[in-house]
């Protein structure tokens, strides 16, 4: 199905920009001190399962339009920014006691959704995904669609087991945190300030149609 020299190709590119810090890696990090380690690893099968939409787009071609649609890219671009914004100033408007949160089934279960909507509404990963993918699919060896949605899930898998280590690594130092008097204060302004940061981040994202 895959050409070998590509498909090692793509997995070694793929590791590298896995491992590259980014949004979704600040997300994880900001819930996983927030939260904890099990709020961590929920947001990032929240963000992996966002890139379910971004590969099934990708193989039917619909993020081509946010390629060469500028009011297309505009309109996810400030829809997603918008939504950081709001769960940034919700969480530095919230004041939590100085405790460690019960986090219900009803909390993961937001957490998942904000994470799968932080992601599906970044219109720079549906370009990736556009950009980046087909480099490396051989139309000789079978359907083009069938290789990108394998290397998507590929993506979307590596994606879940370095998200989830950061999750289990800001998690366990969180325990040792939440001891310290000013951690409560803190952590709220830090991932507050990151969701903020992120919004921003995406909002400045420019509009490139190649």
């Amino acid at each position: 199905m895959f050409n070998h020299s590509s498909f090692n190709l793509f997995l070694v590119t793929c590791i590298i920009l896995v491992m590259t810090p980014g949004p979704d890696t600040l997300y994880v990090l900001a819930r996983s001190l927030g939260q904890g380690r099990r709020a961590g690893i929920i947001s990032a099968i929240g963000i992996c399962c966002g890139f379910l939409i971004h590969t099934a787009a990708a193989a039917i071609g619909l993020s081509a339009i946010l390629m060469t649609s500028a009011l297309a890219f505009s309109v996810v671009k400030y829809t997603g920014a918008c939504y950081l914004f709001y769960l940034g100033i919700r969480t530095l408007a919230t004041r939590t006691a100085h405790a460690v949160p019960i986090l219900t089934a009803v909390v993961y279960q937001r957490l998942f959704t904000q994470g799968f909507i932080t992601n599906v509404l970044n219109p720079k990963v549906a370009i990736f995904f556009l950009a980046f993918v087909p480099q490396f699919v051989d139309p000789t060896r079978s359907a083009v669609s069938s290789q990108v949605i394998v290397y998507g899930l590929i993506d979307m898998g590596m994606c879940l087991i370095w998200l989830s280590g950061i999750a289990i690594i800001a998690g366990s130092a969180r325990q040792w945190l939440v001891r310290q008097r000013a951690f409560w204060s803190a952590q709220r302004c830090f991932t507050g300030g990151i969701l903020l940061f992120l919004g921003i981040r995406l909002l400045l994202t420019e509009f490139t149609s190649e």
